[in-house]
Parts: structure tokens; C-alpha cells; sequence
């Protein structure tokens, strides 16, 4: 029996609606990450994009435990000698909220030209509004 292929052109994609608010940013970002994938269909295939949309809302009131609020760090260099900037996590969900979800997510997917056409199948939004209500997203328990 042979070996079952996705082709790009029949797999079928589905919109999810996330609500990140008190839940924890790794766990979260760990079904999501699958979600974009493709990982739960059965024509999962390694090297095709069979994964479906993901849109996360209240990314702002995402939850982490310990002291990671104050200790864990997000670096940024712009090129220049002497030019690494670094902030904390309570800083990053202050000016850039959507970004940490972001940054957790593209850690979990692979790093080549697929895992880049995965991440724009995120949308995430840092309050509770979204523009994708045409989609009909289903909403996904994390």
C-alpha cells in the first residue's frame, strides 16, 4: 500500500478561534503551533502546509508562572556594534503584547521557508475584537 500525500491544492483549512486570556503562554502556544501545522488531520504531511488558521484574541492577558514576568528577557540587535536591546517579558506585554505570543509560536514550527508560510496563518490580537467574523472560526479549547 502506498504511502498517502497531501497535495497543496486539496487540503481542506479550517479558522480556530483562541482566547489566550489566564491561560498559561507555553502550553497555549503549544496547540497552536500543532493548529498551524496541520499535526491532528490524518492527511498530515510533513512537508506540505496542511495546517489551518489559528486567530488568538486577548493575547494581552496571557498568564505565565514564576518569577518569568520580571526575569525572562527578549532580545533585539539592530546591527551596530553595542546595539543589543533587551526587555522584559512585563515590558514586552506592555508596548508589544502580540509579540510574545508570536515569538512562542515561530519557536515551535520549523525554521525554513515552510515554517514562515505556517506563522502567517496566525493572527493574533491583543484585545477581544477580531476582524475575521466572516470566517466563522471555530472556537478551539486550550
Amino acid at each position: 500500500m502506498k504511502t498517502y500525500n497531501a497535495k497543496p491544492g486539496e487540503i481542506a483549512r479550517d479558522w480556530y478561534l483562541v482566547d489566550a486570556e489566564g491561560k498559561t503562554l507555553g502550553r497555549i502556544a503549544t496547540q497552536i503551533a500543532d493548529r498551524l501545522r496541520g499535526k491532528g488531520k490524518t492527511a498530515f504531511t510533513p512537508h506540505v502546509d496542511t495546517g489551518d488558521f489559528v486567530v488568538v484574541v486577548n493575547a494581552e492577558k496571557v498568564a505565565v508562572t514564576g518569577k518569568k514576568l520580571d526575569e525572562k528577557m527578549y532580545y533585539k540587535h539592530s546591527g551596530y556594534p553595542g546595539g543589543l536591546r533587551e526587555r522584559t517579558l512585563r515590558q514586552q506585554l506592555e508596548r508589544q503584547p502580540t509579540e510574545v505570543l508570536r515569538k512562542a509560536v515561530k519557536g515551535m514550527l520549523p525554521r525554513n521557508k515552510l515554517g514562515r508560510a505556517q506563522l502567517t496563518k496566525l493572527k493574533i490580537y491583543a484585545g477581544p475584537e477580531h476582524p475575521h467574523e466572516a470566517q466563522e472560526p471555530t472556537p478551539l479549547e486550550v
